[in-house]
Parts: C-alpha cells; sequence; structure tokens
C-alpha cells in the first residue's frame, strides 16, 4: 500500500539529541512518518504517531527545502562546537519513498560539502548502497548502521512484513565494508534467530551491536509491551525468545565470531 504523502516546510531540521542518544549533538529526520510500518517501532508511542489521524506506517511527510535549510543550519551549529548528527531517530531515510524523492541523498550532498564531525546513517534499507559516492566524501566521519534483528526471513515477516528481505541488507553491508567504509550492524531490536546469525553476520561486518526491547525501547520495554508485540511472539511459537535475558545466549554467540571490542550491547553501539 503507498502511503499519504504530505509536503511540509521545516523550520528547523537539527534537533538537539538527548535520552538515548545523548553523545550526540544533533539528530536529524528527513521524513517524519515511516512506511516501513515495524510492529515494534517505539516512535508508534511518541506524540508524532499517536496524534496523528491516519494509522502509523500509512503516511509519510517530506520536508521540502531541506538541504537548504540544513545548510544554514549547519554553518551556525558549527560555530558552537562539534557538530555529531544520528540520522535518523524517528524514520528511515531509505524508506521507499526516498527512491523517488532523494530527500536523503540532497542532505548528504549537503553534508559532504559543509562536513559534521561526525554522521551515524542508520537505516534497514540496501538503497544506502546508491549513496556511496557521498558516503566515501564522508568516509572518516560517518558509520553506517544498517538493521538486521534476524537472519530468519519467516521472523522477518511476522514482525516487520514491509522491511527489506534480510539477504538485501547482507548484500548492502558487503558492499559498503567492501567500499572501505565503517559499517556496523545493528541487531536492533534482537528477534529471533538461528545458531548461524553470528557467523552469517561475521562475513560482511566487523562490528555489531546488540539491542533487544528491554533496553532500547526508551521505557525498559513498556512501550513495547503497550504494542502487543508478545502476540507475535504466540503467533509463532517462539515466546521465549520475549524475555530481558534473551540476548544474553546470543552475545556469547557473538563472541565467538568477532572481538569483544566491536560487540557493543544497546546505547554504547549508537553512540559516535
Amino acid at each position: 500500500m503507498q502511503p499519504i504523502v504530505s509536503r511540509k516546510t521545516p523550520k528547523q531540521l537539527l534537533n538537539p539529541a538527548s535520552g538515548y542518544l545523548t553523545g550526540y549533538s544533533h539528530t536529524l529526520n528527513p521524513y517524519t512518518g515511516c512506511s516501513f510500518s515495524c510492529s515494534y517501532c517505539y516512535v508508534r508511542e511518541m506524540p508524532v504517531a499517536k496524534f496523528r489521524r491516519e494509522a502509523w506506517g500509512t503516511w509519510v511527510d517530506v520536508k521540502e527545502g531541506a538541504s537548504d535549510l540544513l545548510i544554514k543550519e549547519l554553518v551556525k551549529a558549527k560555530k558552537k562546537g562539534p557538530v555529531t548528527i544520528f540520522m535518523s531517530s524517528a524514520t528511515d531515510p531509505y524508506q521507499p519513498l526516498e527512491y523517488r524523492e532523494r530527500l536523503t541523498r540532497s542532505l548528504l550532498e549537503t553534508m559532504a560539502q559543509e562536513q559534521p564531525d561526525f554522521l551515524l546513517v542508520q537505516t534497514r534499507s540496501p538503497l544506502v548502497t546508491r549513496d556511496m559516492d557521498l558516503l566515501l566524501q564522508l568516509k572518516d566521519r560517518v558509520r553506517i548502521s544498517v538493521t538486521v534483528e534476524t537472519d530468519m526471513e519467516s521472523v522477518r515477516k511476522a514482525f516487520t512484513p514491509a522491511a527489506p528481505p534480510i539477504a538485501a541488507r547482507l548484500r548492502a553491508m558487503e558492499m559498503l565494508s567492501s567500499a572501505g567504509l565503517d559499517v556496523q550492524a545493528a541487531v536492533s531490536p534482537l528477534l529471533p534467530c538461528s545458531e548461524q546469525f553470528a557467523a552469517r553476520l561475521a562475513t560482511v561486518v566487523n562490528r555489531v551491536c546488540l539491542d533487544d526491547f528491554f533496553m532500547g525501547d526508551g521505557s525498559q520495554g513498556k512501550r513495547t509491551a503497550r504494542l502487543g508485540i508478545h502476540r507475535i511472539y504466540e503467533d509463532i511459537g517462539m515466546t521465549t525468545w520475549y524475555d530481558r535475558n534473551t540476548y544474553l545466549h546470543v552475545h556469547e554467540q557473538m563472541k565467538e565470531h568477532f572481538p569483544e571490542d566491536r560487540i557493543f550491547i544497546s546505547q554504547a553501539g549508537f553512540l559516535p
């Protein structure tokens, strides 16, 4: 289903970072709303979603004139100190609409011209590889964090049916890593996975962040509980995975394939 698309002119793009993203100076969201519509997305419980008439995932606001505004804000912000940007905290910068709108690309073009001190690009879309030329211009100042919560397509389809297939994300990470970019696999949130998951990730990246609903949804799992995510675990017969200690088993698997200093837990994996 195609989302309802609105066009709005923002007054501000760079927003002060806080909470889970303390450590960054700013967050940057090219869009408002996200058509990937992941069942567990914590933004569903935030005012931007709850006070909207349409259901989360059915609408996207495009921020017009964003690149022109960003260049002004970057120049101003850099006069006050280091500028570290998390893109994006409340949307996916490479959701399907980006194929046509190229809004995220325009922001990267601006940041290649007026470079921040650090940029983290958080996405679950292989479309990020389209912008490898610009990411390479930011090479020492950028990290691409690709969400890959599981290696099981059946699980991915149960929780995030509109999101890109796992195999495509693995190929994207391999391409970015091979180009010499700093790439992280964000197992966030951890979903049921196979015993081979860690080994598969180690073939494409050398850095991994492990997170779950209880550490990473900003409310010790309460937001996720309100979304009724446990019902999906029940539907697929994997209720034992919905537990705050599950990540420890996967953490041990990761340690068999990654150096310990390349395995990050929750918030630490997303900081500059």
